[in-house]
Protein backbone atom coordinates (compact mmCIF):
# COMPACT_ATOMS: atom_id res chain seq x y z
CA UNK A 1 0.00 0.00 0.00
CA UNK A 2 0.98 3.30 -0.75
CA UNK A 3 2.42 5.64 2.12
CA UNK A 4 0.37 8.66 3.11
CA UNK A 5 2.19 11.83 2.74
CA UNK A 6 1.82 14.69 4.61
CA UNK A 7 2.79 18.51 3.62
CA UNK A 8 5.33 20.10 6.29
CA UNK A 9 5.30 23.85 7.02
CA UNK A 10 8.34 24.35 4.41
CA UNK A 11 6.01 22.73 2.15
CA UNK A 12 8.23 19.75 1.45
CA UNK A 13 6.51 16.30 1.70
CA UNK A 14 7.07 13.85 4.68
CA UNK A 15 6.36 10.61 4.23
CA UNK A 16 4.02 8.78 6.66
CA UNK A 17 3.13 5.02 7.60
CA UNK A 18 0.29 4.17 5.65
CA UNK A 19 -3.37 3.94 6.47
CA UNK A 20 -3.15 0.05 6.51
CA UNK A 21 -0.23 -0.31 9.17
CA UNK A 22 -1.49 2.61 11.36
CA UNK A 23 -4.63 0.63 11.91
CA UNK A 24 -2.69 -2.34 12.06
CA UNK A 25 -0.49 -1.10 14.53
CA UNK A 26 -2.69 0.46 16.61
CA UNK A 27 -4.95 -1.90 17.12
CA UNK A 28 -2.89 -4.67 17.41
CA UNK A 29 -0.94 -3.43 20.42
CA UNK A 30 -3.64 -1.83 22.50
CA UNK A 31 -5.32 -5.84 21.84
CA UNK A 32 -2.13 -7.07 23.16
CA UNK A 33 -2.19 -4.61 26.00
CA UNK A 34 -5.72 -5.31 27.47
CA UNK A 35 -5.81 -8.51 26.29
CA UNK A 36 -2.81 -8.92 29.53
CA UNK A 37 -5.10 -6.22 31.38
CA UNK A 38 -7.90 -8.64 31.20
CA UNK A 39 -6.40 -11.97 31.73
CA UNK A 40 -5.31 -10.32 35.03
CA UNK A 41 -8.79 -9.40 35.44
CA UNK A 42 -10.23 -12.25 35.01
CA UNK A 43 -7.96 -14.30 37.11
CA UNK A 44 -8.73 -11.79 39.81
CA UNK A 45 -11.98 -13.00 40.56
CA UNK A 46 -11.90 -16.52 39.60
CA UNK A 47 -8.96 -18.27 41.13
CA UNK A 48 -6.43 -15.60 42.79
CA UNK A 49 -8.28 -14.99 45.68
CA UNK A 50 -7.57 -18.82 46.79
CA UNK A 51 -4.28 -19.03 45.44
CA UNK A 52 -2.73 -16.40 46.89
CA UNK A 53 -4.79 -15.47 50.09
CA UNK A 54 -5.40 -18.57 50.56
CA UNK A 55 -5.28 -17.62 54.63
CA UNK A 56 -8.10 -15.60 54.35
CA UNK A 57 -11.84 -15.51 54.65
CA UNK A 58 -13.65 -15.64 51.59
CA UNK A 59 -14.94 -11.38 51.34
CA UNK A 60 -11.59 -10.59 52.38
CA UNK A 61 -9.71 -13.35 49.45
CA UNK A 62 -11.89 -11.13 47.18
CA UNK A 63 -10.86 -7.65 48.84
CA UNK A 64 -7.59 -8.49 48.63
CA UNK A 65 -7.60 -10.07 45.04
CA UNK A 66 -9.24 -6.91 43.82
CA UNK A 67 -6.66 -4.36 45.72
CA UNK A 68 -3.63 -5.98 43.87
CA UNK A 69 -5.70 -5.30 40.99
CA UNK A 70 -5.88 -1.68 41.98
CA UNK A 71 -1.81 -1.17 42.06
CA UNK A 72 -1.28 -1.06 38.37
CA UNK A 73 -4.47 1.67 38.42
CA UNK A 74 -1.34 3.36 40.76
CA UNK A 75 1.11 2.91 38.51
CA UNK A 76 -0.23 3.53 35.18
CA UNK A 77 -0.02 7.79 36.38
CA UNK A 78 3.74 6.69 36.74
CA UNK A 79 4.00 4.78 33.42
CA UNK A 80 2.14 7.83 31.40
CA UNK A 81 4.51 10.20 33.50
CA UNK A 82 8.00 7.88 32.07
CA UNK A 83 6.65 6.99 28.49
CA UNK A 84 4.88 10.18 28.38
CA UNK A 85 8.38 12.26 28.52
CA UNK A 86 9.95 9.68 26.29
CA UNK A 87 7.36 9.89 23.66
CA UNK A 88 7.20 13.83 23.30
CA UNK A 89 11.45 13.98 24.12
CA UNK A 90 12.37 10.57 21.74
CA UNK A 91 9.70 10.18 19.40
CA UNK A 92 6.36 7.67 19.37
CA UNK A 93 7.40 4.75 17.47
CA UNK A 94 10.51 3.87 20.73
CA UNK A 95 8.15 4.29 23.09
CA UNK A 96 5.36 2.40 21.97
CA UNK A 97 7.83 -0.81 21.31
CA UNK A 98 8.88 -0.40 25.02
CA UNK A 99 5.23 -0.29 26.87
CA UNK A 100 4.68 -3.37 24.73
CA UNK A 101 7.43 -5.15 25.83
CA UNK A 102 7.15 -3.89 29.39
CA UNK A 103 3.87 -5.46 29.29
CA UNK A 104 4.68 -8.52 27.79
CA UNK A 105 7.65 -9.67 29.81
CA UNK A 106 5.17 -8.57 33.43
CA UNK A 107 2.43 -11.02 32.45
CA UNK A 108 4.44 -13.86 30.87
CA UNK A 109 6.43 -13.69 34.90
CA UNK A 110 2.82 -13.87 36.21
CA UNK A 111 2.13 -17.09 34.31
CA UNK A 112 5.00 -18.96 36.21
CA UNK A 113 4.49 -17.33 39.56
CA UNK A 114 4.46 -19.73 42.47
CA UNK A 115 1.03 -19.33 44.23
CA UNK A 116 0.91 -18.96 48.35
CA UNK A 117 1.24 -22.85 49.11
CA UNK A 118 3.28 -23.41 52.03
CA UNK A 119 4.72 -20.91 54.54
CA UNK A 120 7.49 -19.70 52.63
CA UNK A 121 5.28 -18.63 49.93
CA UNK A 122 2.58 -17.21 51.91
CA UNK A 123 4.37 -13.69 51.94
CA UNK A 124 6.21 -14.10 48.73
CA UNK A 125 4.18 -14.77 46.38
CA UNK A 126 1.71 -12.72 46.91
CA UNK A 127 4.16 -9.50 47.14
CA UNK A 128 5.85 -10.79 43.44
CA UNK A 129 2.40 -10.74 42.14
CA UNK A 130 1.92 -7.05 43.38
CA UNK A 131 5.26 -6.09 42.12
CA UNK A 132 4.80 -7.67 38.36
CA UNK A 133 1.04 -6.16 38.58
CA UNK A 134 2.61 -2.88 38.96
CA UNK A 135 5.10 -3.30 36.06
CA UNK A 136 1.33 -3.87 34.07
CA UNK A 137 0.07 -0.91 35.18
CA UNK A 138 2.88 1.42 34.01
CA UNK A 139 3.13 -0.27 30.69
CA UNK A 140 -0.68 0.23 29.87
CA UNK A 141 0.13 3.98 31.48
CA UNK A 142 2.30 4.79 28.27
CA UNK A 143 0.73 2.28 25.76
CA UNK A 144 -2.92 3.93 25.15
CA UNK A 145 -1.80 7.65 24.58
CA UNK A 146 0.71 6.22 22.26
CA UNK A 147 -1.34 4.26 20.21
CA UNK A 148 -3.76 7.10 19.70
CA UNK A 149 -1.58 9.34 19.16
CA UNK A 150 0.00 6.62 16.13
CA UNK A 151 -3.97 6.48 15.00
CA UNK A 152 -4.77 10.30 15.36
CA UNK A 153 -1.22 11.75 13.82
CA UNK A 154 -1.67 9.91 10.80
CA UNK A 155 -5.49 9.99 10.15
CA UNK A 156 -6.53 11.87 6.99
CA UNK A 157 -8.44 15.45 8.01
CA UNK A 158 -11.93 15.31 9.25
CA UNK A 159 -11.54 11.36 10.34
CA UNK A 160 -9.33 11.96 13.38
CA UNK A 161 -12.64 10.54 15.76
CA UNK A 162 -12.90 7.33 13.21
CA UNK A 163 -8.88 6.72 12.97
CA UNK A 164 -8.95 6.92 17.00
CA UNK A 165 -11.68 4.04 17.37
CA UNK A 166 -9.01 1.80 16.20
CA UNK A 167 -6.53 1.45 19.57
CA UNK A 168 -10.18 1.84 21.36
CA UNK A 169 -11.44 -1.72 19.79
CA UNK A 170 -8.42 -3.21 21.00
CA UNK A 171 -10.04 -2.83 24.63
CA UNK A 172 -13.32 -4.77 23.42
CA UNK A 173 -11.48 -7.36 21.35
CA UNK A 174 -8.48 -8.21 23.84
CA UNK A 175 -11.07 -8.94 26.60
CA UNK A 176 -13.05 -11.06 23.86
CA UNK A 177 -9.82 -13.22 23.17
CA UNK A 178 -8.73 -13.26 27.09
CA UNK A 179 -12.55 -14.91 28.24
CA UNK A 180 -12.56 -16.79 25.05
CA UNK A 181 -9.31 -18.70 26.49
CA UNK A 182 -10.78 -18.88 30.09
CA UNK A 183 -13.67 -20.65 28.75
CA UNK A 184 -12.24 -23.05 26.58
CA UNK A 185 -9.88 -23.86 29.87
CA UNK A 186 -12.76 -24.22 32.16
CA UNK A 187 -14.74 -25.91 29.88
CA UNK A 188 -11.60 -28.66 28.64
CA UNK A 189 -10.13 -28.82 32.48
CA UNK A 190 -11.31 -29.97 35.76
CA UNK A 191 -11.64 -27.48 38.54
CA UNK A 192 -8.45 -28.65 40.24
CA UNK A 193 -6.82 -28.55 36.96
CA UNK A 194 -7.68 -25.32 36.27
CA UNK A 195 -6.18 -23.91 39.62
CA UNK A 196 -3.06 -26.28 39.31
CA UNK A 197 -2.41 -24.83 36.36
CA UNK A 198 -4.90 -24.23 33.63
CA UNK A 199 -5.06 -20.45 34.82
CA UNK A 200 -1.18 -19.63 33.79
CA UNK A 201 -2.24 -20.53 29.88
CA UNK A 202 -3.19 -17.41 29.43
CA UNK A 203 -0.59 -15.37 30.90
CA UNK A 204 2.55 -17.70 28.83
CA UNK A 205 0.31 -17.54 25.78
CA UNK A 206 0.89 -13.77 25.74
CA UNK A 207 4.18 -13.58 24.64
CA UNK A 208 3.36 -15.15 21.18
CA UNK A 209 1.05 -12.04 20.68
CA UNK A 210 4.04 -9.25 21.84
CA UNK A 211 6.26 -11.08 19.06
CA UNK A 212 3.76 -9.86 16.82
CA UNK A 213 3.02 -6.83 17.98
CA UNK A 214 7.02 -6.13 18.29
CA UNK A 215 7.56 -6.48 14.72
CA UNK A 216 4.66 -4.73 13.32
CA UNK A 217 5.42 -1.62 15.39
CA UNK A 218 9.40 -1.83 14.99
CA UNK A 219 8.65 -0.93 11.08
CA UNK A 220 6.54 1.95 11.71
CA UNK A 221 7.71 5.47 10.50
CA UNK A 222 7.76 8.59 13.55
CA UNK A 223 4.36 11.12 12.45
CA UNK A 224 4.76 14.74 10.86
CA UNK A 225 3.20 16.03 14.23
CA UNK A 226 6.29 15.20 15.77
CA UNK A 227 8.51 15.50 12.76
CA UNK A 228 7.82 19.13 13.10
CA UNK A 229 7.79 19.45 16.74
CA UNK A 230 11.85 18.47 16.19
CA UNK A 231 12.11 20.60 12.79
CA UNK A 232 11.28 23.66 14.75
CA UNK A 233 13.14 23.08 17.53
CA UNK A 234 9.91 23.03 20.11
CA UNK A 235 10.77 19.49 21.90
CA UNK A 236 10.11 20.14 25.50
CA UNK A 237 13.18 19.63 27.79
CA UNK A 238 10.47 18.53 30.44
CA UNK A 239 7.02 17.86 29.31
CA UNK A 240 5.46 16.78 32.75
CA UNK A 241 6.86 20.49 33.67
CA UNK A 242 5.22 21.96 30.84
CA UNK A 243 1.70 20.36 31.07
CA UNK A 244 1.01 21.51 34.87
CA UNK A 245 2.42 25.12 34.46
CA UNK A 246 0.82 25.36 31.03
CA UNK A 247 -2.10 23.09 30.40
CA UNK A 248 -3.38 22.33 33.98
CA UNK A 249 -6.71 23.43 33.32
CA UNK A 250 -7.31 20.84 30.39
CA UNK A 251 -5.51 18.34 32.44
CA UNK A 252 -8.44 18.60 34.72
CA UNK A 253 -10.70 18.93 32.51
CA UNK A 254 -9.44 15.45 30.92
CA UNK A 255 -9.21 13.94 33.64
CA UNK A 256 -12.96 14.25 34.70
CA UNK A 257 -14.29 13.77 30.81
CA UNK A 258 -12.89 10.29 31.64
CA UNK A 259 -14.05 9.92 35.01
CA UNK A 260 -17.12 8.23 33.98
CA UNK A 261 -16.02 5.85 31.28
CA UNK A 262 -13.42 4.41 34.31
CA UNK A 263 -16.05 3.44 36.48
CA UNK A 264 -18.44 2.43 34.23
CA UNK A 265 -15.76 0.05 32.14
CA UNK A 266 -14.73 -1.49 35.43
CA UNK A 267 -18.15 -2.50 36.66
CA UNK A 268 -18.94 -3.92 33.38
CA UNK A 269 -15.99 -6.31 33.69
CA UNK A 270 -14.69 -6.90 36.81
CA UNK A 271 -17.97 -6.25 39.26
CA UNK A 272 -20.65 -7.94 37.18
CA UNK A 273 -18.15 -11.08 36.67
CA UNK A 274 -18.24 -10.97 40.30
CA UNK A 275 -21.76 -10.55 41.14
CA UNK A 276 -22.87 -12.77 38.09
CA UNK A 277 -20.74 -16.05 39.40
CA UNK A 278 -21.50 -15.33 43.38
CA UNK A 279 -23.69 -18.05 45.19
CA UNK A 280 -27.24 -16.90 45.43
CA UNK A 281 -27.38 -18.47 48.76
CA UNK A 282 -25.50 -19.76 51.27
CA UNK A 283 -26.96 -23.41 50.39
CA UNK A 284 -25.07 -22.82 46.72
CA UNK A 285 -21.83 -21.25 48.34
CA UNK A 286 -21.69 -24.41 50.52
CA UNK A 287 -22.69 -27.04 47.68
CA UNK A 288 -19.86 -25.36 45.64
CA UNK A 289 -17.21 -25.72 48.31
CA UNK A 290 -18.58 -29.09 48.50
CA UNK A 291 -17.99 -29.93 45.05
CA UNK A 292 -14.67 -28.44 45.00
CA UNK A 293 -13.81 -30.29 47.84
CA UNK A 294 -13.09 -27.82 50.50
CA UNK A 295 -15.42 -26.86 52.78
CA UNK A 296 -17.92 -23.72 53.55
CA UNK A 297 -16.36 -22.35 56.87
CA UNK A 298 -18.55 -20.56 59.72
CA UNK A 299 -16.89 -17.43 58.75
CA UNK A 300 -17.72 -17.34 54.96
CA UNK A 301 -21.20 -17.86 56.26
CA UNK A 302 -20.83 -15.16 58.31
CA UNK A 303 -19.44 -12.82 55.78
CA UNK A 304 -21.43 -13.92 53.28
CA UNK A 305 -23.08 -11.92 50.60
CA UNK A 306 -25.30 -13.34 47.97
CA UNK A 307 -25.03 -13.09 44.19
CA UNK A 308 -26.73 -14.13 40.69
CA UNK A 309 -25.41 -17.44 40.96
CA UNK A 310 -24.67 -18.31 37.79
CA UNK A 311 -21.86 -20.90 36.30
CA UNK A 312 -18.83 -19.34 35.32
CA UNK A 313 -18.28 -20.20 32.24
CA UNK A 314 -22.55 -18.98 31.52
CA UNK A 315 -21.68 -15.73 32.51
CA UNK A 316 -18.56 -15.50 30.79
CA UNK A 317 -20.55 -16.59 27.41
CA UNK A 318 -23.33 -13.30 28.69
CA UNK A 319 -20.19 -11.22 29.13
CA UNK A 320 -18.49 -11.90 25.75
CA UNK A 321 -22.20 -11.51 23.90
CA UNK A 322 -21.92 -8.08 25.49
CA UNK A 323 -18.48 -7.14 24.73
CA UNK A 324 -19.33 -7.62 21.35
CA UNK A 325 -21.57 -4.36 21.32
CA UNK A 326 -18.82 -2.66 22.94
CA UNK A 327 -17.12 -3.46 19.84
CA UNK A 328 -19.98 -2.24 17.63
CA UNK A 329 -20.89 0.70 19.00
CA UNK A 330 -17.17 1.89 19.76
CA UNK A 331 -16.64 1.97 15.76
CA UNK A 332 -20.34 3.41 15.30
CA UNK A 333 -18.52 6.50 18.15
CA UNK A 334 -16.18 7.63 15.33
CA UNK A 335 -18.78 8.61 12.52
CA UNK A 336 -21.16 10.35 15.11
CA UNK A 337 -18.15 12.52 16.87
CA UNK A 338 -17.15 13.20 13.72
CA UNK A 339 -20.46 14.45 12.85
CA UNK A 340 -22.17 15.89 16.06
CA UNK A 341 -18.66 16.88 17.40
CA UNK A 342 -17.20 14.96 20.68
CA UNK A 343 -18.72 17.27 23.06
CA UNK A 344 -22.19 17.31 22.02
CA UNK A 345 -21.97 13.42 21.48
CA UNK A 346 -20.37 12.51 25.06
CA UNK A 347 -22.77 14.47 26.85
CA UNK A 348 -25.79 12.36 25.52
CA UNK A 349 -23.77 9.52 26.57
CA UNK A 350 -22.95 10.76 30.05
CA UNK A 351 -26.62 11.36 30.06
CA UNK A 352 -27.63 7.84 29.17
CA UNK A 353 -24.68 6.57 31.59
CA UNK A 354 -26.47 8.18 34.40
CA UNK A 355 -29.65 6.99 33.61
CA UNK A 356 -28.17 3.42 33.42
CA UNK A 357 -27.05 3.62 36.76
CA UNK A 358 -30.72 4.19 38.53
CA UNK A 359 -31.70 0.95 36.16
CA UNK A 360 -28.65 -1.48 37.38
CA UNK A 361 -30.35 -2.82 40.47
CA UNK A 362 -33.62 -3.32 38.76
CA UNK A 363 -32.24 -5.06 35.98
CA UNK A 364 -30.05 -7.33 37.91
CA UNK A 365 -32.61 -8.34 39.75
CA UNK A 366 -35.13 -9.38 36.73
CA UNK A 367 -32.97 -12.90 36.58
CA UNK A 368 -30.79 -13.57 33.98
CA UNK A 369 -32.80 -11.89 31.26
CA UNK A 370 -32.17 -8.63 33.05
CA UNK A 371 -28.65 -9.41 33.42
CA UNK A 372 -27.70 -9.72 29.74
CA UNK A 373 -29.97 -6.51 28.76
CA UNK A 374 -27.60 -4.85 31.75
CA UNK A 375 -24.94 -6.26 30.15
CA UNK A 376 -25.82 -4.68 26.30
CA UNK A 377 -27.14 -1.91 27.37
CA UNK A 378 -23.81 -1.07 29.43
CA UNK A 379 -21.21 -2.00 26.70
CA UNK A 380 -22.98 0.25 24.56
CA UNK A 381 -22.74 2.82 26.49
CA UNK A 382 -19.45 1.59 27.24
CA UNK A 383 -18.49 1.72 23.01
CA UNK A 384 -20.34 4.98 22.84
CA UNK A 385 -17.87 6.91 25.63
CA UNK A 386 -14.92 5.12 25.05
CA UNK A 387 -14.67 5.60 21.03
CA UNK A 388 -13.77 8.87 20.97
CA UNK A 389 -11.66 9.47 23.68
CA UNK A 390 -8.32 8.63 21.91
CA UNK A 391 -9.24 11.78 19.77
CA UNK A 392 -10.52 14.03 22.55
CA UNK A 393 -7.58 13.68 24.86
CA UNK A 394 -4.91 14.41 22.49
CA UNK A 395 -6.90 17.27 21.04
CA UNK A 396 -6.65 19.10 24.50
CA UNK A 397 -2.65 19.21 23.88
CA UNK A 398 -0.42 20.73 21.68
CA UNK A 399 1.98 18.21 19.76
CA UNK A 400 5.03 18.54 21.76
CA UNK A 401 3.33 17.84 24.93
CA UNK A 402 0.61 15.67 24.01
CA UNK A 403 1.77 12.45 24.56
CA UNK A 404 2.33 13.33 28.12
CA UNK A 405 -1.10 15.42 28.58
CA UNK A 406 -3.25 13.33 27.16
CA UNK A 407 -1.43 10.10 29.01
CA UNK A 408 -1.77 11.72 32.02
CA UNK A 409 -5.33 12.70 32.05
CA UNK A 410 -6.30 9.23 30.80
CA UNK A 411 -4.21 7.68 33.56
CA UNK A 412 -5.09 9.78 36.79
CA UNK A 413 -8.92 9.25 35.75
CA UNK A 414 -8.01 5.64 35.82
CA UNK A 415 -6.49 5.83 39.25
CA UNK A 416 -9.66 7.87 40.64
CA UNK A 417 -12.22 6.08 38.79
CA UNK A 418 -11.14 2.60 37.74
CA UNK A 419 -8.95 1.49 40.69
CA UNK A 420 -11.08 1.93 43.47
CA UNK A 421 -14.61 0.91 41.48
CA UNK A 422 -14.26 -2.60 42.21
CA UNK A 423 -13.10 -2.18 45.36
CA UNK A 424 -16.05 0.68 46.06
CA UNK A 425 -18.79 -1.65 44.12
CA UNK A 426 -17.93 -4.95 46.39
CA UNK A 427 -18.15 -2.25 49.58
CA UNK A 428 -21.55 -1.23 48.26
CA UNK A 429 -22.66 -4.63 47.73
CA UNK A 430 -22.03 -5.67 51.04
CA UNK A 431 -23.67 -2.70 52.68
CA UNK A 432 -26.78 -2.98 50.94
CA UNK A 433 -27.03 -6.94 51.72
CA UNK A 434 -26.97 -8.19 48.50
CA UNK A 435 -28.54 -5.65 46.76
CA UNK A 436 -26.48 -3.57 43.96
CA UNK A 437 -29.14 -0.38 44.12
CA UNK A 438 -25.65 1.90 45.42
CA UNK A 439 -23.54 -0.17 43.34
CA UNK A 440 -25.52 2.02 40.47
CA UNK A 441 -25.88 4.76 42.35
CA UNK A 442 -22.32 5.68 42.38
CA UNK A 443 -22.29 5.25 38.36
CA UNK A 444 -24.64 7.63 38.33
CA UNK A 445 -22.64 10.49 40.75
CA UNK A 446 -19.56 9.46 38.41
CA UNK A 447 -21.51 10.43 35.32
CA UNK A 448 -22.83 14.12 36.86
CA UNK A 449 -18.70 14.74 37.65
CA UNK A 450 -18.08 14.05 33.66
CA UNK A 451 -21.01 16.26 32.68
CA UNK A 452 -20.31 18.46 34.28
CA UNK A 453 -16.77 18.67 32.96
CA UNK A 454 -18.02 18.44 29.37
CA UNK A 455 -20.23 21.22 29.65
CA UNK A 456 -17.11 23.68 30.83
CA UNK A 457 -15.03 21.79 28.06
CA UNK A 458 -14.95 23.34 24.35
CA UNK A 459 -15.15 21.38 21.32
CA UNK A 460 -12.18 20.18 19.58
CA UNK A 461 -13.12 18.67 16.38
CA UNK A 462 -12.15 21.54 14.26
CA UNK A 463 -8.59 22.02 15.84
CA UNK A 464 -5.63 22.33 13.94
CA UNK A 465 -4.08 19.26 14.77
CA UNK A 466 -0.91 18.96 13.39
CA UNK A 467 0.58 22.65 13.50
CA UNK A 468 -0.72 23.15 17.28
CA UNK A 469 2.84 23.23 18.84
CA UNK A 470 2.89 25.28 22.20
Amino acid sequence: MTSSTSAGTSGTTTPLNSRGRVIFASLIGTTIEFYDFYIYATAAVLVFPVLFFPTQSDANQLLSSFAVFGVAFVARPLGSILFGHFGDKVGRKATLVGSLLTMGIATFLIGVLPTAEGEAWVFWAPFMLVVLRFFQGLALGGEWSGAALLATENAPEGKRAIFGTFPQLGAPIGFILANLLFVLLSTALTPEQFLAWGWRVPFLLSAVMVIVGLYVRLKLIESASFQKVQQTGKVVKLPLGSVFANHWQRLLLGTFIMFATYVLFYFMTAFTLTYGTRASSIEQARSRAEAAGGEFTAAQEAAFVPGLGMERTDFLWMLIIGVVFFGIFTIVSGPLAERFGRRKMLLATTVGIAVFGLLWAPLFGAGTVGAMALLIIGFILMGLTFGPMAAVLPELFPANVRYTGSAVAYNVSSMIGAAPASFIAVALWQLADGSTVLVGAYLSVAAVATFIALLISRETRDNDYENNVA
